[in-house]
């Protein structure tokens, strides 16, 4: 999971909720601090145990660019209710967490926050997995597509290891009750050893609290089940981007760079930033992200 380095939000960005056919998605949403938002407007999207938090350092800088940035959280991740707890408008179909489900939510969302025009398209780990499925639909123009940390399908490794941990830890009993137990049990002390500050290690506990249980099983489940759809993706027509830090641990390096090369996409590596260069390196990330955007569309316009 990535763990931010602090919550307080920064000048222009406020929480807000976004609300869908089904229900509200839970928001960041970034606005310059002076100046319009006369660029093409952003959606992030989390990874697993992840949250719109992961890229708290990222929000203001990329709206100061001059665009609308909106972080969400996915459908039972943190301040974003699942399905189980929603009564969606009659013949409206509720998103069940997996990959194809999730990708429509966030094709609404880039629906919305576009009003019917491009939008660039970030995804965090699994979130990449899930902006991969709504840039496969044709709800919503792509400006642009980048995979941060992401793969072609399913992961493997140590990643693959905790996932499939976490299925059997939940799978007898997704309760509230259980992740409680794990929380004490297990990633409280995870948590510590992330961050030495209560009030991160108290986001954390929230947000794993305040999660889904059904939802951490199903998107569990597709980490590891997630087939490999990059010759279709490599069809869309839209920019692409292939990032990750120089140390990343989920998927393997050479897959990503791969990837990059089956996309015909711009590869981008993060100097000393792992995982989550969101948070560990945002001043890089952010300057690549906003390079990466200003550059596509100034190709849009001539």
């Amino acid at each position: 999971m990535s763990t931010p380095e602090f919550l307080d939000l920064p000048p222009g960005v406020r929480r807000t909720d976004l609300r869908l056919s089904y229900g509200p998605v839970a928001a960041l949403r970034a606005l310059p601090t002076s100046g319009g938002t006369e660029l093409t407007p952003a959606v992030l999207v989390h990874g697993f145990t992840g949250s719109k938090e992961d890229f708290i350092a990222l929000l203001q800088s990329l709206a100061q660019a001059g665009r609308e940035v909106v972080a969400i959280d996915l459908p039972g991740t943190y301040r974003s209710p699942g399905p189980e707890t929603l009564t969606p408008p009659p013949g409206v179909e509720l998103p069940d967490y997996r990959l194809s489900s999730l990708g429509g939510v966030v094709s609404e969302v880039l629906d919305q926050v576009g009003d019917g025009g491009p939008v660039h398209l970030v995804g965090h780990s699994f979130g990449g997995l899930v902006s991969r499925e709504a840039a496969l639909t044709e709800y919503s123009p792509l400006a642009s597509l980048t995979l941060m940390c992401s793969g072609p399908g399913s992961l493997s490794g140590p990643g693959a290891v905790r996932a499939r941990n976490l299925i059997a830890a939940l799978s007898m009993n997704p309760t509230a009750e259980r992740l409680q137990e794990l929380w004490d049990e297990r990633f409280e002390a995870e948590a510590r050893g992330r961050s030495p500050k209560p009030e991160v290690v108290g986001f954390l506990r929230d947000r794993f609290l305040s999660s889904s249980a059904l939802a951490l099983i199903r998107m569990a489940e597709d980490l590891l089940g997630a087939l490999d759809r990059i010759d279709e993706l490599a069809e869309v027509d839209a920019p692409k981007l292939v990032l990750y830090g120089e140390n990343d641990d989920a998927w393997p390096l050479a897959e990503q760079d791969e990837m990059a090369a089956r996309l015909d996409a711009r590869r981008l590596v993060i100097p000393g930033a792992g995982h989550s260069p969101n948070v560990e390196a945002p001043e890089t990330t952010c300057s690549a992200l906003t390079s990466f955007w200003n550059e596509t569309e100034s190709v849009g316009r001539r």
